[in-house]
């Protein structure tokens, strides 16, 4: 896989998004459960279903844009960034000596985000590591950089967040990520209850400052343009509170773009050993 990778990143980013729309075109046919919860989840959000032929095209370009990114060298991956939107907010939060939570959803190129910021500083992000071997070697291959440090999904890495955070660095993590049976609570997202994680919630409480982001990819290959964008209204109260704040967020910057969001992603599974929802 790792050799696959790096043949793909010697291809220009326009030829690797033209056959990443190919191929995600073809998965939405060739796999019905893919193709199903894609559907289900547009329809729970209201999008228009007629999207859905876009929507497989972006997640396909998702899927192999990863190799120029995480291939090549920070330095060639940087400059894919051309237009950055809402840099203010972090400056912002940098002046005041302030430790920076990056909730980045999966909308967009998600990759992006944190490797254009490790550029400015050491950045800490959250990661779940996958069942093969051969996916987390490349993991760590491509996303380990001089100043961006990988934290597992267990207590170390929770601590390894909190740590940064106090040192006034920055901490990044996919808040629409399924957590594992007890990491999460029931919570509204578009309309129904999706199991939410609370990490990002209490990451929030450090008094750090938080801010959305994500990487939106232009058309062509022309590369990306990456936002940064505080929450409508401050994030305030109790632990599950400010985790339904944050599932409020993401669903309005995903209205933003709804054609780069992981639509696929089956959102809405109930982990092994959970709670039941509660009844809609």
């Amino acid at each position: 896989m790792v050799f696959i990778f790096r043949v793909f990143s010697l291809f220009p980013l326009a030829l690797l998004h033209a056959l990443g729309g190919g191929v995600g075109r073809l998965i939405y046919w060739l796999s019905p459960t893919y193709r199903r919860h894609l559907q289900e989840n547009l329809a729970q959000a209201g999008i228009d279903p007629a999207l859905r032929g876009r929507v497989a095209a972006e997640t396909g370009k998702q899927m192999v844009e990863l190799a120029r990114i995480w291939m090549r060298p920070l330095e060639e991956a940087v400059p894919l960034v051309a237009e950055v939107v809402g840099w203010e907010h972090v400056e912002t939060a940098r002046n005041a000596g302030k430790g920076i939570v990056f909730l980045t959803p999966h909308l967009g190129c998600f990759e992006i985000t944190a490797q254009y910021l490790s550029s400015f500083g050491d950045i800490t992000v959250l990661y779940r590591a996958p069942k093969s071997a051969s996916a987390q070697e490349l993991i760590l291959k491509g996303r380990k950089r001089e100043h961006l440090h990988l934290a597992p999904a267990d207590l170390s890495g929770v601590r390894a967040l909190i740590k940064a955070l106090k040192k006034g660095e920055m901490v990044g993590m996919l808040p629409d990520q399924a957590p594992k049976t007890g990491e999460g609570v029931w919570l509204k997202f578009f309309g129904r209850y999706a199991y939410t994680m609370t990490l990002a919630a209490r990451l929030t409480e450090t008094g750090a400052a938080s801010l959305l982001t994500w990487g939106e990819r232009l058309p062509g290959g022309r590369g990306y343009r990456v936002h940064f964008q505080p929450p409508r209204n401050p994030l305030s109260g109790s632990t599950i509170e400010r985790a339904q704040q944050i599932n409020s967020e993401v669903e309005a910057l995903i209205r933003q773009c709804p054609t780069q969001y992981l639509w696929g992603y089956n959102r809405y599974k109930r982990p092994g050993g959970a709670e039941l929802p509660p009844a809609e």
